[in-house]
C-alpha cells in the first residue's frame, strides 16, 4: 500500500522538537557525570581523613603500650627485650591534666610522639596521710601509673593527631 505524498508532513511544518530533547537529556546526563564524580572525590577525602586519624590513634596506642613495657621492666624488675626507659613522675597530684596536655602538643613538632607516666598508686591506695603525694616514697604498695601518649600519624608532614590516657597496674 502506498502513501499519498500529500500525507507526510512537509520540511516547513517541522519543529525540531527531537533535537532539543536529546540536548535536554545529554545536559541532564553530564549533571548526572559531575555530581557523580564529585561524590567520589569527597569519598576520597573522607576515607583518607580516617585512615589518617587511624593511624595516628595506633601511633598513640603504641607510645602508650610502649610505656607500659618500661613501667613493667621498672615495677618489676625485669628486663624486656624492646622497652626503651620511661620517665615516672612521682608526684601524683601535681595538677596534671591529660586533656590539657594533649592540647599543648604540636602536630608540626618533630618531637610530638611522646608520653606522659604518673605514679598515681600513692593518691587512690587510701592508706596514706592527708599529705598524701606530696614526696615521693621509695616503695610504692599499691603501684598505679596514669600513662598520657600523644602521637601524630606520620612523622613528616602529619595531618592527623590523638591522645591516649590509661591506668595501668603491672
Amino acid at each position: 500500500m502506498r502513501r499519498h505524498p500529500s500525507s507526510f508532513p512537509s520540511a516547513r511544518s517541522q519543529q525540531g522538537a527531537a533535537l532539543y530533547v536529546a540536548l535536554i537529556m545529554l545536559l541532564l546526563l553530564a549533571l548526572i557525570g559531575i555530581v557523580g564524580m564529585q561524590v567520589a572525590g569527597m569519598q576520597e577525602k573522607m576515607s583518607a581523613n580516617y585512615r589518617n586519624v587511624n593511624l595516628a590513634f595506633q601511633n598513640a596506642e603504641a607510645q602508650a603500650r610502649q610505656a607500659e613495657c618500661s613501667v613493667e621492666a621498672q615495677v618489676n624488675r625485669t628486663a624486656v627485650a624492646g622497652c626503651g626507659a620511661t620517665n615516672v613522675e612521682q608526684m601524683c597530684d601535681n595538677g596534671f591534666d591529660a586533656t590539657s596536655w594533649a592540647a599543648q602538643r604540636a602536630m608540626d613538632d618533630p618531637l610530638a610522639n611522646t608520653q606522659m607516666v604518673r605514679s598515681v598508686g600513692k593518691c587512690i591506695s587510701g592508706n596514706s596521710s592527708l599529705a598524701m603525694g606530696v614526696q615521693p616514697e621509695s616503695e610504692d604498695p599499691n603501684p598505679v601509673f596514669q600513662i598520657s601518649a600523644y602521637a601524630t600519624d606520620y612523622a613528616a608532614n602529619p595531618s592527623a593527631d590523638a591522645a591516649v590516657d590509661t591506668i595501668f597496674r603491672p
